[in-house]
């Protein structure tokens, strides 16, 4: 009979005392488990560090997309520990010593399985792990700053519930300086601001976090930076947090549709953080028409295409060559993200823009973890960009949304090789 996953199952008494005895002695360095349920699997581990000049034991979860960090001293992490070691249902346990390695799985029908590796000599030494990392938000005094925006604590210390979007932000704002830092400031960007359109600011995490970026680390005079949304409450919000950190004036928030904004000097960057759906494509065409020198766009939702993928018949008729691939709704979802994407990175390149789609951060930061970087620079329509343009979209059937919203600024390119 299999094991259900609520049932606990020991490991055994003998099993147990030296699990425990192997974390909490010396040369201990890590120990991992895997635990399915739910048809889901949910992962823990727990290590030594050393925060303070105090020996601590780190416990991180990770299960449904969330990953919570905690700290404990050694009295707590034996009472942790308890829970660790007797988690209910199939699981993988591995433990990693100085003098060696335990592996211990148990199986669905509850048998405990044991194996160890060979006798070992390894440094087991514990790191300091309060030390500063060499991030974008710790290339500047930013204590003030994360702490108005909600990302770390009265102490300073990151939040773990944002632990997530602490390193999109950091992850984001090198990405910013892998365009902008080639690009010493001269005498004359003092005579005209470095202006940013951040559409679709949201709570502004980006938004504010880029002022102080380029204008403390990457050190432009004069920047300016604009958050746009639709949503009056977030706006609102985002107001207070500028007011509280005496910088109302140089980073201005607007409600508005990001098609019904235009900054009142000439954008240098346009960025978009998860705008939903068609708001990248309105990110894009506006940053164009603003002829914005840098432009850096992390789309997040995006079904336009999914409603015109497989409607009509194309010349090789892909709905039929796919149709497989296209009756599964996730797949058919992530053939539409990968598509949408290639198109507007396409479009971009067409526009003038070198552009080149990156993960800007790790998937466990984001499952959005796509990131558009373009920079303008490049003769527009270009007989090869086009035509790889044009072999996609016709193939597939269909015109890409931030096609129809450039119109004629766009289409003319097209007509040279239609």
């Amino acid at each position: 009979m299999d094991l259900d996953e609520n049932e606990s199952i020991g490991l055994g008494e003998a099993l147990e005392r030296e699990i425990r005895e192997r974390v909490f002695g010396q040369g201990f360095m890590k120990i991992v488990q895997s635990v399915r349920r739910g048809g889901e699997v949910a992962k823990m581990s727990m290590r030594p560090v050393e925060i303070g000049g105090a020996k601590m034991f780190q416990l991180e979860t990770s299960a449904g997309g969330r990953v919570q960090v905690k700290n404990f001293p050694p009295d707590g992490a034996a009472e942790v520990f308890d829970d660790f070691i007797r988690q209910p249902g199939a699981r993988e346990l591995h433990l990693i010593t100085a003098t060696g390695d335990l592996h211990v799985r148990v199986t669905k029908k509850g048998r405990v399985m044991v194996s160890r590796s060979a006798e070992m000599n390894r440094e087991a030494a514990v790191r300091p792990h309060d030390r500063v990392k060499n991030t974008p938000l710790t290339s500047f005094d930013s204590s003030a700053l994360l702490q108005a925006i909600g990302l770390a604590d009265r102490s300073g210390a990151v939040r773990a519930s944002m632990r997530g979007k602490y390193d999109q932000v950091n992850e984001f704002l090198r990405n910013v300086g892998d365009v902008v830092g080639r690009h010493v400031p001269s005498p004359g960007d003092a005579e005209k601001p470095f202006t940013v359109v951040d559409c679709g600011c949201g709570k502004a995490y980006l938004t504010i976090s880029l002022y102080y970026y380029l204008a403390m680390t990457l050190g432009y005079p004069d920047v300016r930076v604009f958050g746009v949304d639709r949503r009056g409450d977030v706006i609102a919000a985002a107001r207070r947090m500028a007011a509280q950190l005496d910088i109302s004036d140089k980073v201005v928030f607007v409600e508005s549709d990001i098609s019904a904004f235009t900054p009142p000097s000439a954008a240098t960057m346009v960025v978009s953080l998860h705008a939903c759906d068609t708001a990248t494509d309105e990110a894009l065409a506006k940053a164009v028409e603003w002829k914005a020198r840098y432009v850096l766009s992390a789309p997040c939702c995006q079904h336009e295409l999914q409603k015109a993928i497989g409607q009509g018949g194309g010349r090789t008729r892909p709905e039929a060559d796919f149709a497989g691939l296209l009756r599964q709704g996730i797949l058919r979802e992530r053939l539409c993200d990968i598509l949408t994407d290639s198109f507007r990175a396409m479009i971009m390149r067409i526009m003038g823009y070198r552009s080149q789609v990156v993960e800007f951060v790790s998937s466990e930061a984001t499952a959005r973890n796509i990131m558009l970087k373009c920079e303008y620079g490049v003769r527009p329509g270009q007989p090869g960009p086009v035509g790889e343009y044009l072999g996609l979209r016709d193939y597939w059937n269909v015109v890409p949304w931030l096609e129809t919203r450039l119109g004629e600024a766009f289409s003319r390119h097209l007509s040279k090789f239609g």
